[in-house]
C-alpha cells in the first residue's frame, strides 16, 4: 500500500536529523525540523484532466500475483469535486485520503510537475508514487535561483544511453541517469524515489560548501517526458489507446527543511508570504530562520549586529561545533560593529570587530578611548556611560592647540594646557608670582617677591602662603588606553615663560665635573607640557632614549619630571619649553620613584653631537 511505502522510507541521508537531538536548545549544530515542502504551497503542472470537458480514461491494474485485471474506465471533470483530479491532490495526506490523485489531460505525451519556494530551502529526496504507468523519461531538476536557470539532479528512463545518451547507474555506480524507476510494471502503484546526497554526493557536513551546493533549491520540477503503456493493454482489444494516454500521480513528496546553516531549529513564515489553504497546512515547513549562536538573517547567514568580531561561519554537521558569532569588544558603548579583514590579519586572526558609531563620547576602534575635548574619570569603569567627561578648561586662560584651533584637555585626567602664567588644572587662575588674568595669559610679578593676582602690587614674601590649599593633581597613564598624542602639542604652558628667572646658563665642560655631579640618571626627552600644580610643578615628557638609570626602572615612553627648583622659586632652572627635545640629567628619589630636576641638574637641548659627548663621557666615569 502508499502506507507501506511511505514508512518504508526511513531517511538519514544528509545527517540533517542526527544534528540535534529531541528537546534540544540548539547549543551545538542543530537545524530545523523535516517536513513535506509540498505543504502550504501549490504545484505547478501544464494540464488537468476535465479542465475544459468531462473527459474519459481508463487505467489497468495487477492482481497479487502480477497477472492483470480487467481494465475500468471512469469520467474526470474539473468542475465536479467527486470526478475532479486537481494538482493539490499530490500534496494532501496520505493516510487519510489515500484515493486521491493528480491526472493530465489525455493525449498528453509530456506533462510537468513544479513546485516554486519563496526562500531558499534545503532538499533531500523526493517521493513520486503513481497511478499511472511510470513514464519511460523523465528529469528531475532545480534551480537556486527562483527559476532563472535549471540544473538536472537525475534522469531516469527505460533505456538511458538511448534516449538521453547517458551512462546508466545501475552499471556504472555514480552516473547522473537510472533506469532502476522506469519499469513498466506496476501499472498502478509504481514509485520513483531520489535521494540528493546519495552517491556520488554523499558528504559528511550537511553545512559545507559541497552540501550546499547539491541540497539548496528555490525550484523543483519533474519533467514527464515520455509515455509508457501498460503491458497489459497489448492483451486487450477492447480498450481505446487514447484513453490511455495520461499521466497520473498520487503522491509527490518533497522532503526537506528551513535553511539555516546549522544555527537555528525553528523556522517561521517568512514576510508578505501566504500560504494554500489545503491539508497539511498545520504541517507546513516555513522558510524563515530563528537564528541562535549570535547569528542573524533569514537563513542565519551573517552575525548579529554587535557580534562581528571574527568571520562568520555555518555550523559544523559532521563535529557539532556551533562556530558561534563572537561580540565586538565595543567597552559597551556601541550597538553595531563590523568585521574588517585587514584588522582580523593584522591582529594574527584574533579579533577583527570594529565599533560603529561610538557613543558617550568614545572614539576608536574599540570605543576604547575618549574623543578630544573629552577626559576620562578614573573613578569611573570605563565601560560606564559617563566614563568620559567635558573638558572644563577656561577659554580665557587655555591655549589653542595650533593643528586644530581647538583647546582640548589631557585625555588621561583632565589637565587642561595653559597659556604663560596662567595655573590650575583647568588654567583658570595665574600662577604665583603673576598677576593679570586675560587672553595673553597672566603678566609677570615686577617685585622682588611675589604680587597681588589682580592688581599687581607686591605684597611682602611673609603674606604668601605658599602651601595653597589645592588638592593635588596627579597625571595617571593607563597602559591599557592609548593616549590621546601630546607630542604635537605647541601650545604654552605654565614653565615656557621665563620672565621672572634668571638661570645660569650652562655648558658640558670638563668631563670629571659631570662625573662628579654623580647623576642617576641621564636621558633624551621631549618636553609635551608643564603644569602648576599649587605645591609643585609636573613637567610631562616622552624619553626618547635612556643613556643612564640606576634604581628605578626607567623606560621609553610617557613620565613626569619634578623640578625642585619650583618650589623654592616659583619658576623653574634649567628653563625646559614645551616641543623641544632636551638631554637631561638629574637625579632618581627611589622612596616616591620620581625623576627630580633642580639646579645641580644638567639640561641642554638636544643635538646628537651633545648626546654622542655625554655617551663617551658616561663610559669614563664608570
Amino acid at each position: 500500500s502508499r502506507t507501506v511505502v511511505r514508512l518504508a522510507m526511513i531517511w538519514d541521508g544528509a545527517g540533517l536529523s542526527n544534528v540535534v537531538g529531541v528537546g534540544s536548545h540548539c547549543e551545538k549544530a542543530c537545524n530545523p525540523r523535516m517536513g513535506n515542502l509540498v505543504h502550504g504551497r501549490k504545484l505547478w503542472t501544464d494540464t488537468t484532466c476535465g479542465s475544459n470537458s468531462t473527459e474519459f480514461y481508463c487505467s489497468y491494474s495487477e492482481k497479487v500475483d502480477s497477472t492483470c485485471k480487467q481494465h475500468k474506465c471512469y469520467k474526470c471533470s474539473a468542475t465536479l469535486t467527486h470526478l475532479a483530479h486537481p494538482s493539490t491532490a499530490m500534496a494532501d495526506s496520505s493516510f487519510h485520503l489515500p484515493r486521491t490523485w493528480w491526472q493530465s489531460a489525455e493525449g498528453m505525451h509530456r506533462e510537468k510537475i513544479q513546485l516554486d519556494l519563496e526562500a531558499e530551502f534545503y532538499f533531500t529526496h523526493l517521493i513520486m508514487f503513481f497511478k499511472s504507468p511510470r513514464p519511460a523519461a523523465m528529469v528531475l531538476e532545480r534551480s537556486q535561483d527562483f527559476g532563472k536557470t535549471w540544473k538536472p539532479y537525475k534522469y531516469f528512463a527505460t533505456n538511458c544511453s538511448a534516449t538521453f545518451g547517458l551512462a546508466d547507474d545501475v552499471i556504472k555506480k555514480g552516473a547522473i541517469c537510472t533506469s532502476r524507476y522506469s519499469n513498466p510494471f506496476p501499472c498502478m502503484g509504481g514509485e520513483v524515489i531520489y535521494r540528493t546526497l546519495s552517491p556520488p554526493y554523499a558528504v559528511e557536513d550537511p553545512y559545507s560548501t559541497e552540501a550546499q551546493a547539491q541540497l539548496k533549491i528555490t525550484n523543483l520540477r519533474v519533467q514527464l517526458l515520455k509515455l509508457q503503456a501498460c503491458p497489459c493493454q497489448g492483451n486487450d482489444i477492447h480498450t481505446k489507446p487514447q484513453r490511455l494516454t495520461h499521466y497520473a500521480v498520487y503522491d509527490f513528496i518533497v522532503k526537506g527543511s528551513c535553511y539555516c546553516n546549522g544555527h537555528a531549529d525553528h523556522c517561521v513564515p517568512i514576510n508578505g508570504f501566504r500560504p494554500v489553504k489545503a491539508p497539511g497546512l498545520a504541517h507546513m515547513v516555513h522558510g524563515r530562520c530563528m537564528c541562535k549562536h549570535n547569528t542573524a538573517g533569514s537563513h542565519c547567514q551573517y552575525c548579529a549586529p554587535l557580534y562581528n568580531d571574527r568571520p562568520w561561519q555555518p555550523a559544523n554537521g559532521k563535529t557539532g561545533a556551533p562556530k558561534e558569532c563572537r561580540s565586538c569588544k565595543c567597552n559597551g558603548h556601541a550597538d553595531t560593529c563590523h568585521f574588517d579583514l585587514n584588522t582580523w590579519l593584522a591582529s594574527g586572526n584574533r579579533s577583527g570587530g570594529v565599533c560603529h558609531n561610538c557613543q558617550h563620547n568614545t572614539e576608536g576602534q574599540h570605543c576604547q578611548r575618549c574623543k578630544p575635548g573629552f577626559y576620562r574619570d578614573l573613578r569611573r569603569s570605563f565601560s560606564a556611560l559617563d566614563a568620559c567627561k567635558l573638558c572644563s578648561c577656561n577659554p580665557l586662560g587655555s591655549a589653542m592647540l595650533p593643528f586644530n584651533n581647538s583647546t582640548f584637555c589631557d585625555p588621561n585626567n583632565g589637565d587642561c594646557p595653559c597659556k604663560p602664567g596662567v595655573a590650575g588644572p583647568q588654567c583658570d587662575r595665574c600662577m604665583v608670582g603673576y598677576w593679570g588674568f586675560g587672553e595673553y595669559g597672566c603678566r609677570p610679578c615686577d617685585c622682588a617677591g611675589s604680587c597681588d593676582p589682580l592688581t599687581g602690587d607686591c605684597i611682602s614674601s611673609t603674606d604668601i602662603d605658599w602651601n595653597h590649599n589645592i588638592p593635588d593633581f596627579y597625571s595617571v597613564f593607563n597602559e591599557s588606553e592609548p593616549a590621546w598624542g601630546w607630542e604635537d602639542e605647541q601650545g604654552f604652558s605654565a614653565l615656557q615663560h621665563s620672565g621672572k628667572c634668571e638661570c645660569k646658563e650652562q655648558f658640558l665642560g670638563n668631563s670629571k665635573v659631570f662625573c662628579g655631579m654623580k647623576y642617576t640618571y641621564v636621558l633624551k626627552t621631549k618636553i609635551l607640557s608643564a603644569h602648576d600644580k599649587g605645591s609643585h610643578a609636573e613637567v610631562n615628557v616622552k624619553i626618547r632614549k635612556v643613556l643612564k638609570s640606576t634604581k628605578l626602572k626607567i623606560f621609553r615612553g610617557k613620565r613626569i619630571l619634578y623640578p625642585e627648583s619650583w618650589t623654592n622659586r616659583g619658576c623653574t632652572c634649567p628653563i625646559i619649553n614645551p616641543g623641544l627635545k632636551y638631554l637631561v640629567a638629574g637625579y632618581e628619589d627611589v622612596q616616591t620613584g620620581r625623576l627630580i630636576i633642580n639646579m645641580k641638574s644638567f639640561v641642554q637641548q638636544w643635538k646628537p653631537a651633545l648626546g654622542k659627548k655625554v655617551m663617551e663621557i658616561l663610559g669614563d666615569c664608570s
